[in-house]
């Protein structure tokens, strides 16, 4: 398994500064505002006798996740194997793979890991969406006693993985539940992502109000045939008041809402959620000042592009700006409406994009409380499951 990485002492010596001393490019967690952001999730989550299972695909940090299970979430997700190990050497016990997984190595790890939670009095799982996953997972825990929590993917709309609604998830839940007793039939996968980043609340309603139907046409064949899903999970941060409001979902696995994206906050506000705050940045500095223009050091190799340019964060006071993409290691500021220009050696603050491919980017977070604009550093926290492994 590969090692987390090693804060390096120039990183250690950051803690109890200011964070006008944390060296640039840098990705920058506000505490603070992720406690209130985790807060806000836990509290919805009671209201509406939900268990919170958070996406850890997001920060990719045992430590967060820590957090997280001391707010009352039941377990984390994860969506590679190298994730769930990692969280795992961490101290994380109760963990789902919420992706399939084929290759026989992989499969070997992964009973491994059942094995190593179970004797800890832990828990794994994973999404299925095939027989032959089905076969060659079962094949895999024999090489251990545990037994690991099987859920039938449905492909509720996303297009992606899944099986297909209705008798194939039937067939499915038959397969695992009869396959071998390491395999422990424990309900449905269903999650919509491409519903998350509709950027109507109409639209994203419409889209898990056609998801709840499938997926309940499929739960009532379970139940016909007695395999009544115990778990029916899924939801991300874009629509989860939507899967709460069907009555069908009895697990959300939000990730992003710990730290939020550029991305999200573009969305139109949906009242039956939480407003959640932006808790990640990019701390950047203008090292070049031209005509109409200043440049920072933040390009697309310290925050993801995939899901749009990053936001600058305007501090009170602070003339708003427009980022445009100059390359690796180059953002390009300009006047959004009116206002003075930042000046050469000026601290520039960007909410990235897409918070989870942006972690990816990073070894270390770091931490501080008191806000970004006059706070100090609190910790530097390892990305333990950085890669795509």
């Amino acid at each position: 398994m590969k090692a987390p990485p090693e804060i390096p002492e120039r990183l250690r010596a950051l803690i109890g500064q200011g964070t006008n001393a944390i060296e640039t490019p840098a990705l920058v967690v506000d505490l603070d505002a992720a406690n209130r952001n985790q807060q806000r999730m836990t509290e919805f989550a009671a209201k509406h006798r939900l268990r919170l299972r958070p996406h850890a695909k997001m920060h990719k940090s045992a430590e967060f996740g820590r957090l997280q299970l001391q707010a009352g979430a039941a377990g984390l997700c994860v969506q590679t194997v190298g994730e769930a190990e990692a969280l795992a050497a961490g101290g994380i016990n109760d963990l789902f793979i919420t992706n399939q997984v084929v290759s026989v190595a992989k499969l070997r790890r992964v009973a491994a890991l059942a094995h190593q939670l179970k004797a800890r009095g832990g828990q794994l799982a994973i999404a299925v969406d095939s027989f032959e996953g089905v076969e060659r997972l079962a094949q895999a825990m024999q090489l251990t006693n545990a037994v690991i929590d099987v859920f039938v993917e449905v492909d509720i709309g996303q297009g992606r993985c899944g099986v297909a609604p209705g008798e194939a998830a039937l067939q499915l839940a038959r397969l695992i539940a009869r396959r071998s007793a390491s395999l422990r039939f424990a309900g449905l996968q269903a999650y919509h992502g491409g519903a998350q980043h509709l950027r109507s609340v109409a639209e994203r309603r419409a889209a898990i109000t056609a998801a709840a139907e499938r997926l309940d046409d499929t739960r009532r064949l379970l139940v016909a045939g007695e395999l009544p899903p115990a778990v029916i999970t899924g939801a991300g941060t874009g629509t989860f008041a939507h899967e709460a409001a069907s009555g069908l979902w009895t697990e959300i696995q939000p990730g992003s809402f710990l730290f939020m994206d550029a991305d999200y906050l573009r969305n139109e506000r949906d009242a039956a959620q939480p407003q959640f705050e932006p808790a990640l940045f990019v701390k950047s500095q203008v090292i070049s000042v031209g005509e109409g223009r200043a440049v920072c050091d933040a390009g697309h190799k310290s925050h993801a592009i995939d899901s749009g340019l990053p936001m600058v964060h305007a501090l009170p006071g602070q003339a708003p700006l427009a980022f445009a993409n100059g390359g690796d290691e180059h953002g390009v500021l300009t006047l959004a409406d009116g206002g003075t220009l930042p000046a050469l050696g000026d601290t520039v603050w960007l909410i990235p994009g897409h918070c989870d491919p942006t972690v990816n980017l990073h070894d270390h977070l770091v931490v501080v409380r008191g806000g970004v604009a006059a706070g100090r550093v609190e910790a530097v926290v390892a990305v333990d499951a950085r890669g795509a492994w």
